[in-house]
């Protein structure tokens, strides 16, 4: 079930017991909070040439290259893209494993640190959730990740390694992620007030 917004969705996820007719009060009684939210969301921005795109914290302008296809590649400030086709999927593709590269490792030493061991790692599109943790030990991502700055992809590698040991955002869990980044504070509060940027860019 969507309510609509300029550039934007939301989506109201139901349990299959919960009544259509009850989704559609919630909305109704929530629709005002929800349209002045979206509005305060930035304008979403088509990835392409010319763009300035956000990769680990630094922004690089999308640039075409002459030459066969090949993965892009960072040269000199600016985000190489060469050969056909659209530049979204790809350099959304390329985002991705830069996000594998720099989290699997990170969660996995901190789970290490901690006495755990990550079970596995996905890599989503998510809009909720910069990260997730399951009962059985795999940890979920945000690919999007990749465009925050290094110390943020940290911190959210170790915000979910926590819940290995606390499935909570309780005081244990808080003082574990006090343990493993001192400065998480100032990680969630960049992801608090830019993270939204981070979905402004679309890649279709």
């Amino acid at each position: 079930m969507r309510l609509g917004a300029p550039g934007e969705d939301a989506v109201l996820t139901l349990p299959p017991c919960v009544p259509r007719r009850e989704a559609e009060d919630f909305l109704e009684r929530h629709a005002g909070w929800l349209e002045r939210a979206l509005a305060r969301q930035p304008e979403g921005v088509r990835v392409g040439h010319g763009v300035q795109l956000p990769v680990g914290g630094s922004l690089l302008e999308i640039v075409a290259a002459e030459g066969p296809r090949r993965a892009p590649r960072i040269e000199g400030g600016q985000l190489v893209l060469a050969g056909h086709g659209t530049a979204g999927p790809r350099i959304a593709a390329w985002l991705r494993e830069q996000a594998r590269a720099v989290l699997v490792p990170a969660a996995q030493a901190y789970a290490g640190t901690l006495g755990r061991k990550v079970q596995g790692v996905a890599l989503r599109d998510t809009r909720s959730r910069w990260g997730s943790c399951s009962s059985t030990g795999r940890l979920s991502f945000s690919w999007r990740l990749a465009m925050a700055p290094p110390e943020v992809q940290d911190y959210v590698a170790a915000h979910e390694a926590a819940h290995l040991v606390e499935m909570n955002h309780g005081p244990r869990f808080w003082a574990l992620v006090e343990r493993l980044r001192p400065d998480h504070r100032a990680e969630r509060a960049w992801l608090r007030d830019e993270g939204r940027r981070l979905h402004a860019f679309r890649f279709d």
